[in-house]
C-alpha cells in the first residue's frame, strides 16, 4: 500500500495540481491587494470616497454606531457586510477574467504549436502521384487489355 501511495504521488498530474495549488494561493494574494490597494480607490473616487469593505449594516444590537466594520465584529455584534461581499464579487470577476486570459492565450500558444507540427508532417509526407501519372498508368493498364 505505501508503494502504490509513493507511485501515486509521484505522478506528473499529482505534482501538477500541487504547484497550481501553491501558484494558485500566491495568485490570490496578489488579487487581494490589487483590489484592496488599486481598484477600491479608483471606485471609490467614482463612488464620491466610498471604501466597499467598510460598508456594513448592524443586524439587532442596542443602536450603537461603529467606526468600522472590524470593531463591529470585536464588539461582537451581528453585522450585515455587505460591502465584503461586492469587494469578494470583484476579486472572483478579476481573478476569473485574468485566468480567462491565460487560458485564452495558452489554447492560442497550442493551437499555433499543433498547426507548426502539422505543416512539417505534411512537408515531410512523400508526395503522392500526380495527375498525368495516374493518367499514364490508367493508359497503360487498359491497353495491356
Amino acid at each position: 500500500m505505501i508503494k502504490e501511495f509513493k507511485d501515486f504521488i509521484a505522478k506528473g498530474n499529482v505534482m501538477d495540481m500541487a504547484v497550481g495549488i501553491i501558484i494558485g494561493a500566491a495568485f490570490t494574494a496578489i488579487v487581494k491587494s490589487l483590489v484592496a490597494d488599486l481598484i477600491n480607490p479608483i471606485v471609490g473616487i467614482f463612488m464620491g470616497g466610498v471604501d466597499f469593505t467598510n460598508k456594513f449594516i448592524v443586524m439587532g444590537g442596542d443602536g450603537t454606531a461603529f467606526a468600522s466594520l472590524e470593531a463591529a465584529r470585536e464588539a461582537g455584534v451581528g453585522v450585515f457586510a455587505y460591502g465584503s461581499f461586492i469587494m469578494a464579487i470583484i476579486n472572483f470577476l478579476i481573478i476569473a477574467f485574468v485566468v480567462f486570459m491565460l487560458v485564452k492565450s495558452l489554447n492560442k500558444a497550442k493551437d499555433a504549436a499543433a498547426k507548426e507540427e502539422e505543416a512539417v508532417e505534411a512537408a515531410a509526407a512523400p508526395a503522392g502521384p500526380n495527375e498525368i501519372d495516374l493518367l499514364t498508368e490508367i493508359r497503360d493498364s487498359l491497353a495491356k487489355k
